[in-house]
């Protein structure tokens, strides 16, 4: 995972990532802005990741915003980390159910 990405947390669910696009870019040049939606909502789930040209202006930008007010929310930011694996889900509603029954 590049040093280069951030994720940031804690955001406000009406934040968009025009406004992420800006307030990072006081730290360098951001490559892109990745916000997260709800699938079924297509709502912010409150957290997005940024990426910088370099991993000294992300660096840079931990620095200056972590813990930091940012549309009325002290907003988390740290260098993003590779995606647990988690286990598949099973789908409860799919009807394949497996198990014997008696």
């Amino acid at each position: 995972m590049s040093q280069a990405r951030l994720f940031v947390g804690n955001l406000s669910f009406q934040t968009g990532e025009n406004d992420l696009q800006d307030y990072f870019a006081q730290a360098g040049a951001v490559n892109s802005v990745n916000l997260m939606l709800d699938k079924m909502t297509g709502k912010s789930r409150g957290f997005a990741f940024v990426e910088f040209a370099t991993a000294e202006e992300a660096q840079k930008a931990i620095e200056q915003f972590h813990d930091k007010d940012f549309q009325g929310r002290k907003i988390t930011v740290n260098v993003a980390r590779p995606r647990e694996e988690r286990p598949p889900r099973g789908d409860r509603f799919s009807g394949d159910d497996r198990r014997e029954r008696y």
